[in-house]
C-alpha cells in the first residue's frame, strides 16, 4: 500500500510540473511579443474605433460617420468660372447738399448700385458695358470687381434708348474680359444663366439660372417718362430671376459667352419669373459707337413730332385737316431750321403715314424705322398729308436726333 501511494503522489508531482513548467513559458512568451510589439494591447474607451464621442455609458457605441468631400463640375459651373469674373459692380455717386450747410455745401453719397460686363481691355483700359440707368445723372462712378477691389470710372458714354452705357477704368487689376456668343439662333427653353449683384455689392456674384422664356420680345418703354411710349425694346425673356442691382450684368449660355445685358425685370404682384436681357446681337453695334463716339449715331430728320391717335379729334379734322378715312401716323409739330426736314420742305402740321414702301401709324414706329433701317448719308422717302392731300418728299438724312 505504501508504495502505491508513494507512485500516486510522484505522478501528480509530474503532473503539476508539467503544468507549470507550460504556464511559466506561456507568460514569458507573452512577455516576449509585447515587449517586442509594444503597440498590442487591450482596447479602451480611448483606442476603440467604434467608441464616439456622443455614447455614454450603457448604450451601444456607433461609428464614427467621415464627411466626404465632392468636387462637383457641371456645364454650369464651368460657365460661371468662365464668366463670373468679368461681372463687375458698378456705383452711382451723387452730389447731395445739406440743407442749413454754409455756403454751398454738398457732399457725395451712393445714390444705387448696379453690374457690369468687363469686354475688352486695349491701350491700358478696360471697356465695361452697362445699363443707362445705372449710371443716370452719376458725379461719380465706381467700379468693383469680384474680388472686391474698387476702381475710379470714367463714362465712355451712353444711350437712353437701349438702356446701354460704357464705362472706362483701368486695366491692370482687371484680369477677366467677357466673351461676347451670338442670340442668332437663341431657342426658348435653352438653358441659361444670370450673374450680377442682386440688391446692391453685398450679394456680389450671385448666380441663378433658368431658360430662356422667349426671343424678340418688344416692350414698350417710355424714356422721358411723361406717360407717353417712346420705344419699343426689343429683348430676350428668361425666368432666372433677375432683381434690382442685377442690371448691366450678364446673361450667360452654357459655354460661357454673354448673349445679353440683363435690364429690366416685370416686378408686380401678380408676375413671376419674367426677366428681360438686352440681346447681345443688338448691343455690339450700340457699343461700338460709344466707344467711338461717346453716343450712338443715328439719321435725322430734324423734327418735333406727336402721334396722331393723341391729338383730338377736333384738331385732326380742323387743324391738321386729315381725311376722316386717316386716324393714324405722325404729325409734325415743328421743324428744325437747316435741317433735312426742312430742306426737303416739310412743314409744321404735315402729318407723316409712310415711310418708303412702309407704313407708319406712330411715333414709335417711325423711330423704329429710321434708326434701325436707315443710316446716315441714306435718302428716305415721305410720305404725308398736307391740308388734306396726300403728297411725297425725299429727305437726305444727316446726323442727330430727331
Amino acid at each position: 500500500m505504501e508504495n502505491e501511494e508513494n507512485q500516486n503522489k510522484q505522478k501528480k508531482g509530474s503532473r503539476t510540473g508539467y503544468f507549470l513548467s507550460g504556464l511559466g513559458g506561456a507568460i514569458i512568451g507573452a512577455l516576449l511579443i509585447l515587449l517586442a510589439f509594444p503597440g498590442i494591447g487591450v482596447l479602451n474607451d480611448e483606442t476603440n474605433p467604434k467608441q464616439t464621442e456622443n455614447s455614454t455609458d450603457g448604450e451601444e457605441a456607433k461609428p464614427i460617420q467621415q464627411r466626404v468631400s465632392v468636387e462637383v463640375t457641371s456645364a454650369v459651373t464651368g460657365a460661371v468660372d468662365k464668366a463670373s469674373d468679368a461681372v463687375v459692380g458698378i456705383s452711382n455717386i451723387q452730389e447731395t447738399s445739406f440743407w442749413g450747410g454754409k455756403g454751398n455745401e454738398s457732399s457725395s453719397a451712393e445714390a444705387g448700385t448696379g453690374s457690369g460686363v468687363v469686354y475688352k481691355k486695349d491701350g491700358g483700359k478696360a471697356y465695361i458695358v452697362t445699363n443707362n440707368h445705372v449710371i443716370e445723372n452719376a458725379n461719380e462712378l465706381e467700379v468693383t470687381l469680384s474680388d472686391g477691389t474698387k476702381l475710379p470710372a470714367e463714362l465712355q458714354g451712353s444711350d437712353p434708348w437701349t438702356d446701354l452705357a460704357v464705362v472706362v477704368v483701368e486695366a491692370d487689376k482687371v484680369k477677366t474680359v467677357a466673351e461676347f456668343g451670338t442670340t442668332e439662333k437663341l431657342k426658348p427653353g435653352e438653358p441659361v444663366i444670370a450673374i450680377g449683384n442682386p440688391l446692391g455689392l453685398q450679394f456680389s456674384g450671385s448666380v441663378t439660372q433658368g431658360i430662356i422664356s422667349g426671343v424678340e420680345r418688344t416692350i414698350e418703354v417710355d424714356i422721358d417718362e411723361d406717360g407717353q411710349v417712346d420705344w419699343n425694346a426689343e429683348v430676350i425673356q428668361t425666368d432666372a430671376a433677375i432683381n434690382p442691382g442685377n442690371s448691366g450684368g450678364a446673361l450667360v449660355n452654357m459655354s460661357g459667352q454673354v448673349i445679353g445685358i440683363n435690364s429690366m425685370k416685370i416686378a408686380e404682384n401678380a408676375v413671376e419669373g419674367i426677366g428681360l436681357s438686352i440681346p447681345i446681337d443688338s448691343a455690339i453695334p450700340i457699343i461700338s459707337d460709344i466707344e467711338k463716339y461717346g453716343e450712338v449715331k443715328r439719321a435725322y430728320l430734324g423734327v418735333n413730332l406727336a402721334s396722331v391717335e393723341e391729338i383730338s379729334q377736333y384738331h385732326q379734322q380742323n387743324t391738321l385737316k386729315l381725311p376722316n378715312k386717316v386716324t393714324s401716323g405722325v404729325a409734325v409739330t415743328g421743324v428744325q431750321s437747316n435741317s433735312p426736314a426742312a430742306k426737303a420742305g416739310l412743314e409744321e402740321f404735315d402729318v407723316i403715314v409712310g415711310m418708303d414702301n412702309e407704313k407708319i401709324h406712330d411715333i414709335v414706329e417711325l423711330r423704329k424705322y429710321l434708326y434701325n433701317e436707315k443710316k446716315i448719308g441714306d435718302t428716305v422717302k415721305i410720305t404725308y398729308y398736307r391740308d388734306g392731300k396726300k403728297e411725297t418728299a425725299e429727305i437726305k438724312l444727316s446726323s442727330g436726333e430727331i
